[in-house]
């Protein structure tokens, strides 16, 4: 298998990764998935579309994140996961559909308003 190449988004952060048949080693911008990533939470987001396809340790990943909070990464990081695996072998992609890996998430942060304090939020009123 050679390398496939995608990326995925969530929020501001755009992960690129290169994914090939391996170990199972995963490296986020040159550190261990395991010093990247203090929460084991966010570790198991990233690890999800190899357990739903029972391929855990299969495929090492080399992956470039930039942008947004370290949650929003994890997510990205997932997308581009999942992505990688449907254009290895397309049998995978109902499984993950599923699942729900292979949809971006379109929710962003709403831009300030001019005369607002916020998006919405206005603001404190004062009677007097």
């Amino acid at each position: 298998m050679e390398i496939i190449n995608t990326s995925g988004r969530r929020k501001t952060s755009v992960a690129r990764i290169y994914v090939q048949a391996g170990q199972g080693n995963i490296t986020i911008n040159d550190r261990d998935m395991k010093s990247y990533f203090s929460n084991e939470l966010l570790e198991t987001i990233v690890n999800q579309p190899f357990t739903t396809l029972d391929a855990v340790g299969k495929y090492d990943v080399r992956v470039n994140v930039r942008g947004g909070g370290i949650s929003a990464q994890a997510e990205a990081i997932r997308l581009a996961i999942s992505k990688a695996l449907v254009e290895e072998n397309a049998e995978t992609r109902p499984a993950l559909k599923k699942e729900g890996f292979l949809t971006r998430d379109p929710r962003m942060v709403e831009r300030k308003k001019p005369g607002r304090r916020k998006a919405r939020r206005s603001f404190q009123f004062s009677k007097r």
